[in-house]
């Protein structure tokens, strides 16, 4: 028989660890009286032990990770959630694709730190996000095995399937008269809605419109775009290129190109080159202003203007006139790989001198482009035309182009921003003047 002191110090002692445990130990210790009272606190501190330990394996088990919204970059502070590749139940390896954020300029992709089971998913697509927030939580742990999703699919699957075949059959043994009602009310409130869409209307044809939220990327190039036109004093000078030698050119040589490094010999190489010598007779083309500075640059990024399901981007090609003409035809083919499989990063994407932009390769005539702010100038080319012109005294047909450059009036005065055109003109129209500079 254990003592009424005995019994105090054994209560408050499980009572500390487990409640439950507590009421279990004591009720079969007293019911058995069958340890002594030596033997009883002997097994206590064990008993303690062996709680903790369970608490610990629990509180691991049940631990998850949070899973926060990357940083993006010094100027991007938030994006949209485009969608989880993830379900909440679904188990996810590290390093994984979890999610895809979209800013501003391009789509960052969040991986998961551990492997595990999804838990929780805090955002819905089209949700904005900031960084730091929490994205999701996954708890770590094992793969699960073959087959062992399913059961826990079906068990979440069977309450929906329930609940959906209840009303089914609850629906005929409700009473047939009331049914009829709400129909009724309906088609006479629908009525007067459609005599009176039916008068608004015009034409008997489908005048159906529909409403489309803008992406991130589309967003900032429209503020963009209209910060350039509030900020710059925009004008805009052309000229016309024969493009006889440098297709010639293209003819001799482009298969034998392609042959020897697999690059495609293009136009934008020829152009980007010859943009970059250009810019060393008139170097505020490739300059900025800063304030009440202007800045003057010995380097020239060449910003490729390339359109993409979203909206058009400007991938970077750094230090362009220390390149060769294939050289850039490499990096410019690289970038615009990249920028239609979403994958620009915003290396690629940062910095920038100066703009082409050809519109030429989806049939453009003539046109006058954006100035790429802060950059001061772009060059917009165009589709190449069979058009007559006259040579020495003689009108024979060439395959012609016109050419646009917009530059900051501000920075640039018109006679330099037609003596660099003029200078690109000349470049391209003898390609062998490029060897000499």
């Amino acid at each position: 028989m254990l003592s009424t002191v005995s019994k105090k110090y054994i209560s408050n002692t499980l009572r500390q660890s487990s409640k439950s445990y507590a009421r279990c130990l004591v009720s079969t210790t007293i019911s058995k009286r069958s340890l002594s009272s030596h033997q009883l606190y002997k097994s206590i501190p064990s008993y303690t032990h062996s709680i903790n330990i369970n608490n610990n394996v629990l509180a691991r088990r049940y631990a998850s990770t949070s899973v926060p919204v990357p940083p993006m970059a010094e100027s991007l502070t938030e994006g949209s959630l485009k969608d989880y590749t993830k379900k909440v139940g679904e188990y996810i390896k590290e390093d994984e694709l979890l999610a895809t954020i979209e800013t501003d300029k391009i789509d960052i992709e969040v991986n998961s730190p551990i492997s595990g089971t999804v838990t929780k998913l805090n955002f819905q697509p089209e949700d904005t996000v900031t960084v730091g927030e929490e994205l999701a939580q996954i708890e770590e742990g094992a793969a699960p095995a073959d087959g062992g999703a399913a059961p826990a699919a079906a068990a979440t699957e069977s309450p929906k399937k329930e609940e959906s075949a209840a009303p089914k059959k609850e629906t005929p043994a409700a009473p047939k008269k009331e049914t009829p009602a709400a129909p009724k009310k309906e088609s006479a409130a629908a009525k007067p809605a459609a005599a009176e869409s039916n008068a608004t209307s015009f034409t008997p044809f489908a005048r159906n419109e529909s409403r489309v939220k803008m992406n991130r990327m589309r967003l900032r190039i429209a503020e963009r775009l209209k910060e350039s036109q509030n900020t710059a004093a925009s004008l805009t000078t052309f000229n016309e290129i024969d493009m006889s030698a440098l297709l010639q050119m293209r003819k001799l040589y482009k298969d034998e190109i392609i042959k020897k490094t697999g690059t495609k010999f293009g136009f934008m190489g020829l152009f980007s080159k010859a943009c970059t010598l250009a810019a060393k007779d008139i170097p505020a083309i490739n300059g900025a202003i800063e304030g009440d500075q202007i800045v003057y640059r010995d380097y020239t990024d060449i910003s490729v203007a390339v359109a993409t399901p979203k909206g058009l981007v400007t991938p970077v090609v750094r230090n362009a006139e220390s390149l060769s003409v294939l050289g850039i035809e490499d990096e410019i083919m690289r970038l615009s790989h990249k920028a239609r499989d979403g994958k620009l990063t915003l290396e690629d994407m940062t910095g920038g001198t100066f703009t082409i932009s050809n519109g030429g390769v989806f049939g453009s005539l003539y046109g006058t482009p954006i100035i790429n702010t802060p950059q001061t100038a772009v060059l917009g080319l165009h589709g190449v035309k069979e058009r007559p012109v006259t040579v020495n005294g003689q009108i024979v047909s060439r395959p012609m182009m016109y050419v646009a450059l917009t530059y900051d009036h501000r920075l640039v005065d018109g006679r330099e921003a037609v003596t660099f055109l003029k200078t690109v003109k000349e470049l391209i129209e003898d390609p062998r003047k490029m060897l000499l500079f």
